[in-house]
């Protein structure tokens, strides 16, 4: 009631009310909802219910912010790829090295898709070394000009082992993407990023691997972008395209007269003779028209 109201305060009297009201989000970036290790970003809703001569009861509701990440942003659709190679010393003895190059087809991705991996690896070393792959996630934490990095482990594959003088080839080997929150790149406290690592497990020796940086993203990859990026993969990936050249000007298309000799032109006149009774049917002068146009030549390649 306004007679009872003090400072925008309303007096509930007994009973069941419901209230509906609604939030605004703010229009900058919010970041994206997150718990880790050392640092969370956390969401809530907080209402109050003020008692005469009564505590106030409060109750928090907690809810969930994505910061969306489009993965068809051209950035994010560019293959990326990287070449390492190893070679092991063992005291005054040096054996062959050992060579890993790898590929993917772009830089975004969604949790649940597959990222293909293209790599070689080839072993001129005396040992038996192994190829894997694994999806890791790095958590940074910010605070009073100190950090903290927490890696963890997400997802990873084991390929066969390799003798001396063996080489494997991973034509599009599938690595599936679990369920993991969207990466975090513009918050200032928390950041979130993934990396995909193919490696080389070297026994006794430091592994020989390359990092490829990955973004895990909210809105999937579109139909169309799909079709594009499996395109510009699969040229990139066979780069024998390059030698063809286009010739420097276009070969002229044949002449009317070599494509319509005049028994053509004669022959496909004759039988309008037969459409004299459908003349009116036809309303005369589009049909003229149709048939005065029909076997004009076109114009000549010089003058387009």
């Amino acid at each position: 009631d306004d007679d009872n109201s003090e400072g925008g305060l309303h007096t509930i009297h007994s009973g069941r009310h419901e209230y509906a009201f609604s939030f605004e989000l703010p229009q900058i970036p919010l970041a994206t909802s997150f718990e880790g290790r050392h640092g969370s970003v956390r969401y809530w809703v907080k209402a109050e219910l003020h008692r005469p001569w009564l505590l106030p009861v409060k109750l928090k509701k907690e809810f969930t912010v994505f910061e969306h990440i489009d993965i068809n942003t051209p950035s994010l659709l560019s293959p990326q790829a990287g070449t390492k190679e190893k070679t092991l010393c063992c005291w005054l003895c040096t054996s062959g090295p050992i060579s890993l190059s790898a590929k993917i087809e772009r830089k975004g991705y969604t949790p649940g898709e597959s990222i293909q991996i293209f790599a070689e690896i080839e072993n001129c070393s005396s040992r038996v070394v192994v190829p894997k792959a694994a999806i890791y996630q790095t958590q940074a934490f910010y605070a009073k000009g100190k950090m903290k990095e927490v890696k963890q482990l997400v997802a990873n594959l084991r390929g066969e082992s390799l003798s001396s003088g063996k080489t494997e080839t991973w034509n599009g080997k599938q690595l599936k993407i679990p369920p993991v929150s969207p990466s975090i790149l513009d918050c200032s406290i928390i950041r979130v990023e993934y990396s995909l690592m193919v490696y080389v497990d070297i026994p006794g020796a430091m592994d020989l691997f390359l990092n490829l940086p990955l973004v895990i993203g909210t809105i999937p990859l579109h139909p169309f972008g799909s079709r594009t990026s499996s395109v510009s993969s699969q040229c990139s990936m066979n780069m024998n395209w390059l030698g063809l050249t286009l010739p420097e000007r276009p070969e002229a298309p044949p002449s009317y007269a070599e494509a319509v000799t005049e028994e053509n032109r004669q022959s496909s006149i004759a039988p309008i003779a037969a459409f004299d009774g459908c003349e009116s049917a036809l309303q005369g002068p589009l049909f003229a028209y149709i048939q005065e146009f029909r076997f004009l030549p076109p114009p000549l390649y010089s003058e387009v």
